[in-house]
């Protein structure tokens, strides 16, 4: 179990370009694929690991090791999906200066934004729809709708920080679904 908790965090690494936002599809499908959670299961590990300090993939990642495996789990799956960045970061980081002008290498970086934003709607989307947030209507899902609209409003127009945003958000959830 070890050895699959590593290769799959060490290819999931390996291949999270756009940051860890854009990954969680990838992360999600390999570990429900796994039998190792459900898709709700995954999606709860997914809304602490974006509450807990650092990288959310990697946060995932080490939540997901420690479900699968104690804590030998989350150390495995932590070092597995920070080492293919480690590695690239060193080997780019050796030939970017001589490259970075390139108008190739300025394509390629150009032609992968898109792909990042996709990556996100999708996960947003996906996270929606399994918590019945998309597909019925009811008041449960015009409550959540109406969380979502206010934390979206006080990120972009009130320009509030995050962690106040999902502060509130956690104080209106327990207010309303106690």
């Amino acid at each position: 179990m070890i050895w699959l908790l590593f290769k799959t965090f060490f290819l999931t690494g390996l291949v999270s370009f756009g940051g860890g936002y854009a990954i969680i599809p990838v992360i999600e499908a390999e570990v429900v694929k796994n039998g190792w959670m459900t898709t709700q299961k995954f999606t709860d590990i997914v809304a602490i690991a974006g509450m807990s300090p650092g990288p959310i993939a990697t946060n995932t990642a080490i939540f997901t090791g420690y479900q699968v495996s104690g804590l030998t789990g989350a150390a495995v799956s932590a070092f597995a999906m920070v080492l293919p960045s480690l590695l690239l970061v060193l080997i780019v980081a050796m030939f970017f200066y001589k490259f970075h002008h390139s108008r190739i290498v300025q394509s390629a970086f150009y032609g992968l934004r898109p792909v990042v934003i996709a990556l996100i709607v999708f996960a947003a989307v996906k996270f929606a729809l399994s918590n019945g947030m998309i597909g019925t209507f009811s008041m449960h899902t015009l409550s959540l709708v109406g969380i979502f609209a206010v934390s979206l409003y006080s990120l972009i127009k009130r320009n509030t920080h995050p962690a106040y945003v999902i502060l509130m958000a956690g104080l209106v959830g327990m207010a309303f679904y106690s």
